[in-house]
């Protein structure tokens, strides 16, 4: 088996690897819950069956190391454009700085490149200076305050 980062759409299989990685983390452990998948094979459900949305993972020798989601958001803003949205970014905490991250970002911005995005964003948490460096060292500039409505 080939110690090759692959990136390929994620399978149903790949759900708790996926979960797994969103909860590894100080913001991840108090919002996710690996005591029952239903929730997230539900969604999974949705995501696969929808044009616009993508889940790919970074396969490393059969392992999940990495994983993303890209959305596609159509528009009547700038001329009708697409954007890529990109969500969820995560990479297994024994395979970080390995480049995995940013392999895992540019296969997605090439993606949405291909899908006819002009262009992509993405938020992340205030509190994850390391994430905004490595966003930056990427080409993403912060041009925008986000913000949300917690609806739960």
């Amino acid at each position: 088996m080939s110690n090759e980062l692959v990136l390929r759409k994620a399978w149903r299989e790949d759900v708790p690897a996926i979960v797994a990685m969103l909860a590894d983390d100080a913001l991840g452990a108090t919002r996710e819950s690996l005591d029952d998948m239903t929730p997230y094979y539900k969604a999974y459900e949705k995501i696969a069956n929808d044009q616009n949305n993508l889940i790919l993972v970074a396969d490393c020798g059969g392992d999940i190391v990495g994983t993303i989601q890209l959305n596609l958001l159509h528009g009547l803003s700038r001329k009708g454009a697409t954007r890529g949205q990109i969500e969820a970014v995560r990479v297994a905490s024994g395979h970080r700085g390995k480049g995995h991250g940013e392999k895992i970002i540019r296969a997605a911005i090439e993606m949405a490149r291909a899908k006819g995005c002009v262009l992509v964003q993405l938020t992340t948490d205030k509190t994850r200076k390391d994430a905004h460096r490595f966003y930056e060292r990427l080409g993403f500039v912060a041009t925008h305050e986000g913000m949300k409505l917690n609806l739960t």
